[in-house]
């Protein structure tokens, strides 16, 4: 038997296990990492981050090809133990883990390469929290329908790819939103290959206030479950209500989520359009669990 020393942090109740390994000594299992996000048996957590440098495993090879600043790399895993691409809440939490483990300097203002399965994330540290440029996004096509427990019939989907795939669903109201039951996987049809986060989104009233976007999200994150926040779904839910909004649509917004408030901003890089998401980013407890 072995102990693990580890974190516990979250990002708009989007909660995490976060354990530093610099040099990639210590690999779990997806049972072992399932079994720390049980929320029963376990910690509890919607995944598990471990802190890597890039140098010490195949995945940051392709993250230190891409930008060789990229030291560090966010080894994220669903609550499944499945691996993922992006964590938008998650990157934000992992900065200050990082910086509370002594593992970088970050100023406010400053940003740092990280690396994940999804390509190099650029974290600049803010007076509040983190803000990450998830990078270029775009809008998939074909025909997505989504079919949920607790909707009469399924829905139109708009499939948005930040550096993870995503499925928004408008619906009518809030009351339609909060009558979603959750627990069980949203079915797409047809099936994405991968599978897809999956979130329902209903615009505020007034859509504007002060030129900023302002939508109400739930999510069901594939192989987390429903969680309080998804930082790459909040960007997503953002972009597909902006491009449903068509031309003159805001390029900021906010992004209310059961877990708290996050902001999404879209702008230019070499002729290119990307995608911000900031909010905060909270450490909450330290423990060691024997494995």
């Amino acid at each position: 038997m072995s102990t693990l020393a580890f974190t516990k942090g979250h990002g708009t109740g989007n909660d995490f296990v976060l354990f530093a390994d610099p040099d990639g000594e210590r690999t779990l299992d997806a049972q072992a990492l399932a079994a720390i996000s049980d929320r029963h048996f376990g910690v509890g957590a919607d995944g598990v981050i471990r802190a890597v440098r890039s140098a010490r495993l195949p995945e940051g090879a392709a993250a230190l090809d891409e930008d060789p600043a990229a030291e560090w790399f966010m080894d994220y895993h669903n609550a499944d133990g499945s691996p993922a691409e992006m964590c938008g809440n998650g990157i934000r939490v992992y900065g200050a883990f990082l910086l509370d483990r002594g593992l970088i300097d970050l100023e406010v203002g400053e940003t740092i390469a990280i690396g994940t399965r999804g390509g190099v994330r650029h974290l600049t540290r803010t007076a509040d929290g983190f803000e990450v440029d998830l990078g270029a996004w775009f809008v998939a096509s074909g025909e997505v329908r989504v079919d949920a427990d607790g909707l009469d019939v399924p829905r139109p989907g708009l499939a948005i790819g930040v550096g993870n795939p995503h499925v928004v669903v408008a619906l009518s109201d809030e009351a339609e939103l909060d009558g979603l039951e959750l627990g069980r996987a949203p079915e797409l049809l047809p099936a994405a290959p991968n599978g897809a986060n999956v979130e329902f989104v209903v615009p505020a009233d007034p859509l504007l206030e002060a030129g900023v976007g302002r939508i109400r999200m739930r999510v069901h994150e594939r192989g987390s479950g429903e969680t309080l926040s998804c930082g790459t779904g909040a960007a997503a839910a953002a972009l597909a209500t902006r491009h449903w909004a068509g031309e003159g649509a805001p390029d900021s917004w906010s992004v209310t989520v059961p877990g708290g408030v996050v902001g999404v901003r879209v702008f230019e890089v070499d002729g290119a359009s990307h995608v911000a998401l900031s909010g905060p980013a909270a450490l909450v407890f330290d423990g060691a669990l024997e494995l």
